[in-house]
């Protein structure tokens, strides 16, 4: 007999946000997002006609590869962490499973950002371009943030007190890639490439920062 039904039972309401649902579903449909993305990200590369010199062909397409990188590091870098913090998990609720959609809504649209950006580098749309692209990494870099906050403050969706502190200590390394955000979007501005350069440095922070932290919490653990 579920949890549910024995609560109503004897006379207590279930609140639909507190209800439980199923972790496996929460990753495996979050998962595909990010595949499905990063895919997309290396179909949006035009290849090199015959005729073309191949070589010189692709040094022109550098601001295509640039973007595809900087988004591939991004995507990269919010799977390992969104696969850190299910680990953290038990079950998912509701409020849960409608931030991670707000989160892979923006994951989703980075494909389209990336092009638009890529596109304009040497265009008089750039700055617009720009600005746009680091829109999109800032909300889904809040989004997940914020998905990473709700769940610590859960304790019924948490595997132990342990996963609360883990979680928090995330949250934290998370405002240094925010911080170079907000500036990458005021850069976006005035100095559009120096915004690009900031935003490389964003994403590849976003990819190695979680793979160090796995790294130490594996030496302690050994340690101990």
């Amino acid at each position: 007999m579920s949890d549910a039904r024995v609560q109503a039972e004897h006379g207590e309401t279930v609140e639909p946000e507190t209800r439980r649902l199923d972790l496996d579903r929460f990753n495996a449909f979050s998962d595909g997002v990010f595949a499905i993305a990063i895919t997309l990200l290396v179909l949006e590369i035009p290849v090199p006609g015959e005729a073309a010199d191949l070589l010189p062909a692709l040094r022109e397409q550098w601001h295509e590869f640039l973007g595809y990188y900087i988004s591939f590091a991004f995507i990269g870098g919010i799977w390992i962490t969104h696969s850190k913090v299910t680990t953290f998990m038990k079950c998912g609720n509701a409020v849960a499973y409608v931030m991670n959609l707000l989160l892979l809504l923006f994951v989703g649209l980075l494909p389209f950002a990336t092009s638009l950006m890529v596109t304009h580098l040497g265009a008089p749309g750039v700055k617009t371009a720009v600005l746009l692209y680091g829109l999109d990494v800032l909300f889904a870099t809040l989004a997940l943030s914020l998905l990473i906050l709700y769940v610590a403050r859960e304790p019924a969706l948490l595997v132990d007190d342990i996963a609360e502190g883990m979680l928090n200590h995330v949250i934290r390394q998370r405002w240094v890639s925010i911080g170079v955000n907000l500036l990458a979007l005021t850069m976006a501005l005035v100095a559009p490439l120096v915004a690009v350069a900031l935003y490389l440095l964003e994403t590849t922070l976003l990819l190695i920062v979680p793979l160090l932290g796995m790294r130490k919490h594996r030496q302690r653990s050994r340690a101990t």
